[in-house]
């Protein structure tokens, strides 16, 4: 009886194609090439040869579906069935993804390309004071939008995530129900109602004709509010009952683990529910027409005078554009841009916060 060694015994390895699966980098060798040669396809029917009017979604589209076809007929060929049927499926589900993401990446793609020009020192430095053409800035608007969303932060968060802890913690009976209810109803008021709400509370308390910043604010937090209360009261009902009454068994008080237990547990969806709240009014434009008001120098005092906002002020400069209308077009597109990386720059600070301050399991 012959005695096999371990080499003998041993299976032989071959490459990947040889072994019946694709190696891991062909899929995104496929996709990537699948992209070039559609951007390659959109780039030659792009005859006037301007940016702007290029094709992306459909560049993404095609590319997408020209590696879908690739790879199903690749792993067709050189895997198992059982394997090209799932191949097939994550195609499919990528397609779908995609086309989810169209929109998004066509307006990217257009306000990054329009925006661009006018990303220089002169309009995060200077405003549009005695600017009728070319040149001026958006450094008021960038103000009055930090300026704007920040007293609405600082009036919505505290009210949103103690109402939350009280429908969670405490609320039983009529109360906590009728407080759901009309949560439920801010959530779908539109917001220039909530800008028509605070122009009437303080006509009657200040007389009409009032705009400043905090009326603005007051304006935003009536949206925030209940987005972060519902927001918050999810992330705080996912909180493991057992993480309370192993607190409640240590003698600690409800009020205490709250703080100490319930908070720090749920800290990264509140946060996320929190910035997503930012991100729903940032961008609201009727609401501070009417309260906030227009202006065209810089104030950064919020309880007096107009205060202008970048929302509005990427509206003023379409519907008013003076006498050099690309100009005035080219500081709206910068405007938008800018609104939209302030509201990247403070999601990706929320995932830090959630990051830093969740708290850490295991051993």
């Amino acid at each position: 009886m012959t005695t096999l060694t371990r080499s003998e015994t041993r299976t032989p390895v071959g490459n990947s194609l040889t072994a019946g699966q694709l190696p891991k980098w062909m899929p995104w060798t496929l996709l990537a090439g699948a992209l070039v040669l559609s951007g390659i396809v959109f780039a030659i029917m792009n005859s006037g040869g301007d940016v702007a009017d290029f094709n992306i979604a459909g560049t993404v589209f095609i590319g997408v579906v020209l590696f879908a076809i690739a790879l199903v007929i690749l792993s067709s060929v050189v895997e198992t069935r059982r394997r090209a049927a799932d191949r097939l499926a994550t195609v499919l589900v990528s397609i779908a993804f995609t086309i989810a993401l169209l929109p998004l990446i066509s307006l990217l793609f257009t306000v990054v390309v329009n925006g661009i020009a006018r990303f220089d020192p002169m309009f995060f430095s200077n405003s549009m004071r005695n600017v009728v053409g070319e040149g001026g800035g958006a450094v008021h608007a960038i103000y009055g939008t930090l300026i704007v969303t920040g007293w609405a932060t600082v009036i919505s968060v505290p009210i949103g995530l103690m109402t939350s802890i009280y429908l969670v913690e405490y609320g039983r009976g009529r109360v906590a129900k009728a407080i759901t209810f009309f949560v439920d109803v801010m959530t779908g008021i539109p917001s220039i109602v909530a800008g028509l709400f605070i122009v009437a509370v303080c006509a009657l308390l200040f007389g009409p004709g009032l705009n400043t910043g905090f009326m603005g604010s007051l304006a935003l937090s009536v949206l925030m509010i209940p987005v972060v209360v519902r927001s918050s009261e999810e992330m705080l009902r996912l909180v493991p009952n057992e993480l309370r009454e192993a607190a409640y068994a240590l003698g600690v008080p409800k009020w205490l683990t709250i703080v100490k237990v319930v908070l720090p547990t749920s800290i990264a969806g509140i946060t996320t529910g929190i910035m997503l709240s930012i991100s729903r009014v940032i961008g609201e434009t009727a609401p501070l027409l009417l309260t906030a008001g227009f202006t065209q120098s810089l104030n950064v005092n919020g309880f007096d005078n107009p205060m202008m906002t970048l929302p509005v002020f990427v509206y003023d400069q379409f519907q008013n554009p003076g006498t050099n209308i690309p100009a005035a077009l080219e500081r709206a597109w910068a405007g938008a841009l800018t609104l939209i990386i302030i509201v990247m720059a403070l999601n990706l600070i929320a995932r830090f916060v959630a990051k830093k301050f969740a708290p850490k399991f295991g051993r």
